[in-house]
């Protein structure tokens, strides 16, 4: 006669019970980012720091590679990033990526434009910005940021 124990049964419960995402592999990210780039690379390390698994593509044609995936010039930052079906322009926090993939709204990606003080690879002392949400009809605050937290 088998004997099950009460932590086996509140284990398998758990298990069974949690959303499918606690069990999902890391969202993988592909940054386009000039070779020497710093701030870049201070991005890519907060995104894996957050669970993303990041490939980087040193490329000096960035301005083709935003061109390419439906960046508008007026959003334009020092990096670009692909995570399926999504592009993420600058020094977009980990959290509001996060938010994005899981919410799944109708659009090409979010952006920081330029390279705001204190956001995610960036040095200085934080400042708030905005993440936008962009698309072909679309443009609007998906997000305000100040470091890597929402505000």
């Amino acid at each position: 006669m088998t004997i099950i124990s009460r932590r086996t049964v509140l284990l398998a419960s758990a298990v069974a019970l949690a959303p499918r995402a606690a069990f999902a592999a890391p969202s993988r990210v592909t940054v386009h980012k000039d070779p020497g780039c710093g701030c870049c690379n201070g991005w890519v390390d907060h995104l894996r720091a957050n669970g993303f698994a990041v490939k980087t593509i040193n490329t000096k044609t960035l301005d083709a590679v935003k061109a390419r995936l439906g960046v508008p010039k007026e959003l334009a930052a020092c990096h670009t990033a692909e995570i399926s079906p999504y592009v993420v322009e600058g020094h977009v926090p980990a959290l509001a990526i996060k938010k994005l993939l899981a919410d799944k709204p109708h659009a090409t990606g979010l952006a920081v434009p330029g390279m705001p003080q204190g956001s995610p690879g960036m040095g200085g002392t934080p400042e708030e910005y905005d993440v936008i949400l962009f698309g072909k009809t679309e443009r609007r605050v998906f997000g305000r940021y100040k470091a890597d937290k929402a505000v």
